[in-house]
């Protein structure tokens, strides 16, 4: 027994003094060091925190997805679901390769980057930041990409589709990207050097996927059956409202990566971008359902879910720079906003199934326009208008390279898919697939009946019950 208490007694001076040892040998600490390992602890709060708001903004994906395929029929819901997983991988190939270069490479003119092709900054043993920075700026490039999907839904060639997905990815969103934000890296933008205010991409994401969205279907034009021989405008309703309500709620929560992660900071800022975020989405909601409500006699829940959207697109610019007060009247005319241009976009016969070309375009038109009014720094007139100037760049820009885009696409492969794969669903035309095939009448005037839609004007809605797209 004593052989045992000696050893234990042993063992436990051994574990008391080697940590003791252990620090007598290093090095006492100093300011210097303090300070450094203080810098060391922000810059790898400022890592995860962007890394974890980069994944906030990929989960956006799935919002996009499930609000396209809820707006929509449920003859192309596995079309769509395929349009966006290819935006998401076709655009990280094509971003890496391309895309980031041009935006955030060194440029000498202020117009794109000529360095970092392939992620050729990042080295092995070198500075992992452009890692992370990159990651953050794929998902934005992916989100532009998919807006203009929804615009172009359910009679858009698949494999037309994955050429404009790349070439959005590569070319339009980058080059306009580099003139708003290339220095936020090692390029320098002319429009940023002006001035420019949007923080979170109110234009440089949202307006840029909404003018190539409007260029793609006027070139594609409507549905078949969307206006009648006289011009009355027939509404195509979507097979599953709930499944676009979760897509919205998907969103709104991936929004509080995309704007406070746009810091790519772990620091207070945060807060009241978050704040901001929040209250233009509610307002958005709120304004658009009331104004809905005073246009059809009902509170329509389409309406509601894109006006959160809408304020949602709207605060994205001026969210680090206006006040919680400003943001819910950006958010609210956001609101009344999208449901005019809803309105006004079916007139000029516009085929958009899902309102992007209105919810992106315009309110990020609107959203970059607020950054300057409601700038809580103070306004000016110079202010406003580099910001009307980035406003009219953007459209020229993004409608006419996406205007040339699906005209040659439309000359060389073709952009839209037959009238019979069109009336029979491009689920199973494209991608030999059903998204619900248990439910499902298997014919081409299936797709039609039952659908709520029309064919040459008349209403086939009440013609079969078992029909569920």
């Amino acid at each position: 027994m004593k052989k045992i208490s000696r050893r234990i007694l042993l063992l436990t001076g051994v574990l008391i003094m080697f940590p003791l040892l252990a620090w007598a040998a290093d090095e006492a600490p100093t300011i210097a060091s303090n300070a450094d390992a203080i810098k060391a602890v922000q810059t790898h709060a400022d890592y995860v925190w962007t890394l974890v708001a980069a994944a906030l903004v990929f989960f956006m994906q799935a919002g996009f997805a499930m609000v396209e395929a809820g707006f929509t029929r449920a003859k192309n819901a596995v079309n769509i679901i395929m349009k966006n997983l290819m935006d998401f991988s076709m655009g990280s190939i094509f971003y890496w390769a391309i895309g980031f270069g041009l935006m955030f490479g060194v440029s000498q003119t202020g117009w794109f980057g000529t360095s970092g092709f392939f992620l050729s900054d990042f080295s092995p043993g070198g500075d992992p930041w452009v890692l992370a920075f990159w990651m953050f700026q794929v998902v934005f490039a992916a989100t532009a990409a998919t807006i203009v999907s929804g615009a172009m839904a359910e009679r858009t060639k698949f494999v037309s589709y994955l050429i404009y997905s790349a070439v959005l990815s590569a070319l339009i969103y980058p080059i306009f990207g580099s003139w708003a934000w290339g220095g936020l890296f090692h390029g320098s933008g002319w429009l940023e050097g002006l001035g420019f205010i949007d923080f979170a991409g109110s234009t440089v994401v949202h307006s840029i996927g909404g003018w190539v969205a409007l260029a793609g279907a006027i070139v594609l034009g409507p549905r078949i059956g969307k206006y009648s021989k006289d011009g009355k405008v027939k509404a195509i309703p979507g097979h599953n409202l709930p499944l676009a309500a979760l897509g919205v709620f998907i969103l709104w929560l991936g929004w509080f990566g995309f704007n406070p992660g746009s810091t790519t900071a772990a620091n207070k800022d945060i807060a009241l971008i978050f704040v901001n975020t929040n209250l233009a989405a509610a307002a958005g909601a709120i304004l658009a359902m009331i104004t809905s409500w005073f246009k059809f006699k009902k509170p329509d829940v389409g309406m509601s879910l894109n006006g959160a959207l809408a304020g949602l697109v709207a605060i994205t610019a001026p969210c680090a720079t206006v006040s919680p007060l400003s943001s819910i009247i950006i958010g609210s005319i956001a609101g009344v906003l999208v449901v005019l241009a809803v309105l006004f976009i079916d007139r000029i016969k516009v085929d958009d199934p899902v309102g992007a070309i209105s919810v992106h375009g315009v309110c990020g038109a609107w959203g970059t326009l607020a950054a300057g009014i409601f700038n809580i720094g103070g306004t000016s007139a110079k202010i406003i208008g580099v910001q009307l100037l980035g406003i009219g760049t953007a459209f020229v820009w993004a409608f006419g390279t996406g205007f040339v885009l699906f005209k040659l696409i439309d000359m060389v492969v073709g952009l839209r898919v037959t009238a019979e794969e069109e009336l029979e669903g491009l689920d199973y035309g494209e991608h030999g697939a059903r998204a619900y095939p248990d439910f499902q009448i298997v014919s081409a005037t299936s797709t039609v009946i039952g659908s709520g839609s029309t064919l040459g004007g008349e209403d086939w809605s009440s013609a079969t019950a078992p029909a569920t797209n």
